[in-house]
């Protein structure tokens, strides 16, 4: 018997923030709705959306007590307050021993809630549990995969702050608990995903990374730009609350290292200030790739 048809098998409650995705949040929320887990509760908040989202989410929602699995809906519109305040009211309102959050413009593989649920309830001592994306177009189709991850990887707080570990929110499944451990999201700290990872670690839980793909990451021009100044801001701000660790900086270094992927090409003097930050001890293969790029890839032109 598998744990999505197991009598009494753990709430699981899915918590939704959208703004301005009318276009895609009507496939995120019905390949929620279609898990074949007996036990969830869906929580979308509309954070302010301008476009035609909150009729997209009505129409997705309609018919939703004709899914077996799902136990409750609740469906809530607020002015734009930003998603970790988004996050923050979803998690105020959930009631599941395990909570999951997703991004309102991907779409959830099948199965997906009863295998990481029953990860977790196998692995106690796991607060925060991540998988793997693949890629598609704004159309749904399949792009090349990237990752090739066979194993699954297991972080305590030493090792996911050496890494700079962010598991994305589109992946992941917490318990509860550990989020409330954490003191749930700060909205200060625009990296809801990155501080979600480290304080739970940082509460005594671990981290896992299971190899399966659990998520279809969705590539189109409406996406959120990657705002390099703005995670090098927010990042460093949540890295320093562990500057005494030992891990501090190796978990800069990575950090200044995937901010570096935009910046060689598109702020080449806000680069050269990165590099000049990282000790030669912390540079490994990919930063000396990004510095290659840096002497060698042009800069890259602003659109008009």
């Amino acid at each position: 018997m598998s744990v999505s048809e197991r009598p009494g098998a753990p709430l699981v409650s899915v918590i939704v923030p959208c703004y301005n995705y009318a276009s895609y949040v009507g496939d995120a929320l019905r390949s929620i709705l279609e898990q074949d887990y007996q036990s969830i509760e869906l929580i979308v908040i509309d954070d302010g959306s301008t476009d035609d989202s909150a009729r997209c989410i009505e129409d997705a929602l309609r018919d939703w007590r004709s899914y077996p699995g799902v136990r409750r809906v609740e469906f809530i519109r607020q002015s734009n307050q930003g998603v970790s305040a988004a996050l923050n009211k979803g998690l105020e309102l959930a009631q599941g021993e395990f909570v999951a959050t997703f991004d309102a413009d991907d779409v959830m593989v099948p199965g997906r809630i009863a295998l990481q649920a029953h990860y977790l309830m196998k692995h106690p001592e796991v607060g925060c549990l991540g998988g793997r994306a693949q890629r598609i177009d704004q159309h749904g189709a399949i792009l090349p995969k990237k990752n090739k991850a066979r194993e699954v990887r297991s972080y305590d707080f030493s090792q996911a702050l050496a890494q700079a570990l962010v598991v994305g929110g589109n992946l992941v499944m917490y318990r509860r608990d550990a989020m409330l451990a954490a003191g749930m999201y700060d909205p200060s700290l625009r990296v809801q995903d990155f501080q979600m990872t480290l304080k739970i670690a940082h509460a005594g839980y671990r981290i896992d990374v299971i190899p399966d793909t659990v998520t279809l990451y969705r590539k189109h021009e409406g996406g959120l730009s990657r705002n390099y100044l703005a995670e090098y801001r927010y990042g460093m701000q949540l890295l320093d609350l562990f500057r005494d660790h030992p891990a501090y900086e190796s978990g800069k270094a990575r950090l200044l290292t995937k901010i570096l992927g935009p910046a060689v090409t598109q702020d080449k003097r806000f680069a050269w200030r990165l590099f000049a930050q990282i000790p030669l001890r912390q540079w490994d293969r990919q930063l000396f790739k990004r510095f290659r790029h840096l002497l060698l890839k042009p800069r890259a032109r602003q659109a008009c």
